[in-house]
Order: structure tokens, then sequence, then C-alpha cells
């Protein structure tokens, strides 16, 4: 079982960015694709961004141009910059890991 722990959420302005990160667990963590979702209230939990071993990503329509996912294998961390915030980003941001694994979850509330 990975254990996943996602930090960087928070309270920032419209226009305003995070970067928020995903320590992996476990081994090999180069060969599996990681990636992002979020949840608002009262909303299904949606795909914000993916990252597969060889770096190739894909991001959902509402947040290209301004979301970034990255890795680095070394420190076995993902990671989702987010820039130009909107309020309609305001979710609760999941880290996932192709095998299953799911983090805590980490709240990012996008409001002036």
């Amino acid at each position: 079982q990975v254990r996943l722990v996602e930090s960087g959420g928070g309270l920032v302005q419209p226009g305003g960015s995070l970067r928020l990160s995903c320590v992996a667990s476990g081994n090999f963590f180069n060969i599996y694709t990681m990636g992002w979702y979020r949840q608002a209230p009262g909303s299904q939990r949606e795909m914000v961004a993916t990252i597969t071993s060889g770096g190739r990503t894909n991001y959902a329509e509402s947040v290209k141009g301004r979301f970034t996912i990255s890795r680095d294998n070394a420190k076995k961390t993902a990671y989702l910059q987010m820039n130009s915030l909107k309020p309609e980003d305001t979710a609760v941001y999941f880290c996932n890991h192709q095998l299953g694994s799911w983090g805590q979850g980490t709240q990012v509330t996008v409001s002036s």
C-alpha cells in the first residue's frame, strides 16, 4: 500500500498562486502515473491533471494554461503549480497514485 501525503493548500485571493506537493512512500515511484483530483462541496471528484512515468501530462480543460503538474522522482514527489486561481478552483485537492492510493486531501480556498 502506497501512502501519499499532500501539503500546500490554503486560502488565496483570486489571481493568486499555490503549489501543492504530494510525497509518496514505497518503491518504484518513477514508473507510475500520478494525478491530482479535486472535489468541491456537493460535487463529484474530478481529474485535474495527470503525469505519466515518461512525463506526459494531461489536464482538465478548466485548468489548462493555469496549472502545471510535475514530478521529482528522486524525492518521490508530485507537484501541482496553480496560477491565476479562480473562486471556482475552491475544493479539496487529492493526490492519486496509479496503484489506487489516495492522499488525505488538502483544502484550497480562493476568495477575496
